[in-house]
């Protein structure tokens, strides 16, 4: 037995501990505790023991694409100059870029993650690095038999890397991308889902009535269906617990309600919605409401990185922001939002999210020396609004140590991602096709 010991424990499902502990055994919590209750062990000076980040929606195959594209008139001209660049690097080269992805969530104090993966590399990447993932698998288009042969093509590739631990899902991509019957064929195949919806008023403006910026882009898209996406699959039928809705920017309270209903979870992620500009998503009346709503970075293609200390800051200032009251979110319930709230949203809570005896013992060891936050007064707010990246000392999944602050050496995997960014930067060839991203 494996006993890891500091200044607070925050085991979420109960008050912090002062000179906590928590001892693990064969990969689970086999207690938590105090230190006099359970022993020393490792103990870790000005510091806390917390569950492992749950990043309810990431990209990691975009770890390598900050800055594309970052300031563009709309979200259809970003999203378009992302598929023109995916297009020239191949099955390598995104399993390189997706390794450093896992490895940076790592780093972070992320030990799961809910990821929407073009072509599987993901899998291969999670599986290698020991983080735990739900990989949901990308479709796209209207032709449901194409789109399904590919699913099955990218799932072949994945499969040997499924476990345990790294499960398969399906991400129909979005209502502006996939058609209706895509949908219903892709909750026929009994996984998991992710899907985007709602992120955007231009997306909206598409969605009603094939207006604004995105009309000229109708080749890439389905037919608008003259419905919300949010209202269109609530109508179908395609909400539910197996589903993970990322975004969910623009909604009405109908909407809200919809969501809460159907018991859909949400995967807030407040940076990449500030960063395209569009908009700060209801979180507070998602809460209210009852929806299932956990924190997602999304990926360096939109939001700046995959540090999920960023994002869980993002998420008390937007909240905050958008109500104009400070106590409309506390740090308390934001980290609870960012380990218990995302691992409910991806269907996993009995498993992970808090530190919890049975749990899998998935969680990190976060340093506080040299920060504000010291002498303590609340290690909660001090975890939030202090912690960064290289403050995480330590980050477990199932009892393993994934990463160690000044052990653990990725130097060969950073510049293999590095070289595959700059592949995606070299001049195109000629007459490159965007609608590369329907194949």
């Amino acid at each position: 037995m494996r006993v890891l010991s500091a200044d607070w424990v925050l085991p979420i499902e109960g008050p912090p501990i002062e000179c906590g502990a928590v001892a693990i055994e064969d990969g689970r919590i086999a207690a938590v505790g105090t230190v006099d209750e359970l022993g020393e062990g490792t103990y870790y000076e000005d510091a806390v023991v917390v569950p492992g980040f749950v990043n309810a929606h990431s990209h990691l195959e975009y770890a390598v694409y900050a800055g594309f594209g970052d300031g563009l008139g709309d979200f259809a001209e970003w999203i378009t100059l992302h598929v023109q660049r995916k297009a020239r690097i191949g099955w390598e080269e995104y399993v390189d870029i997706a390794r450093l992805g896992a490895a940076e969530c790592l780093a972070s104090g992320v030990t799961a993650i809910g990821d929407c993966s073009y072509s599987g590399a993901s899998a291969v990447a999670c599986a290698e690095l020991g983080l735990r993932a739900t990989v949901y698998l990308e479709v796209f288009g209207a032709d449901t038999a194409k789109a399904l042969e590919h699913f099955a093509s990218i799932r072949d590739r994945a499969e040997p890397s499924f476990s345990e631990r790294v499960r398969p899902g399906v991400s129909p991509h979005a209502p502006y991308s996939v058609s209706l019957d895509l949908y219903r064929a892709c909750s026929e195949l009994g996984l998991p889902i992710a899907t985007h919806v709602s992120e955007s008023p231009s997306e909206v403006a598409y969605l009603l009535r094939g207006e604004g910026p995105w009309g000229g882009y109708s080749d890439l898209l389905v037919d608008p269906p003259g419905e919300t996406g949010t209202r269109l699959l609530a109508e179908h039928d395609l909400l539910g617990p197996h589903v993970v809705a990322a975004h969910c920017v623009v909604l009405d309270e109908e909407e809200i309600g919809l969501l809460a209903s159907s018991n859909t979870g949400v995967a807030h992620c407040p940076r990449s919605n500030a960063a395209l500009g569009c908009g700060v998503a209801p979180l507070a009346e998602l809460r209210a409401a009852g929806v299932r709503v956990g924190v997602g970075t999304d990926s360096p293609a939109s939001a700046p990185s995959f540090d999920f200390f960023e994002e869980l800051r993002s998420v008390v200032l937007s909240a905050r922001a958008r109500a104009q009251r400070p106590d409309v979110l506390s740090p308390v319930e934001a980290l609870e939002l960012g380990t218990l709230g995302s691992a409910r949203a991806l269907g996993l809570d009995g498993e992970i999210g808090s530190l919890v005896p049975g749990k899998r013992a998935d969680l990190a060891v976060v340093s506080l020396a040299l920060s504000p936050y010291l002498p303590w007064e609340d290690p909660t707010a001090a975890v939030v609004l202090g912690g960064s990246p290289d403050r995480v000392i330590v980050t477990f999944v199932d009892g393993e140590p994934r990463y160690e602050k000044g052990g653990t050496d990725w130097h060969e995997l950073t510049a293999a991602a590095h070289s595959a960014r700059r592949a995606m930067l070299d001049a195109p060839p000629a007459a490159e096709p965007v609608a590369a991203r329907h194949a």
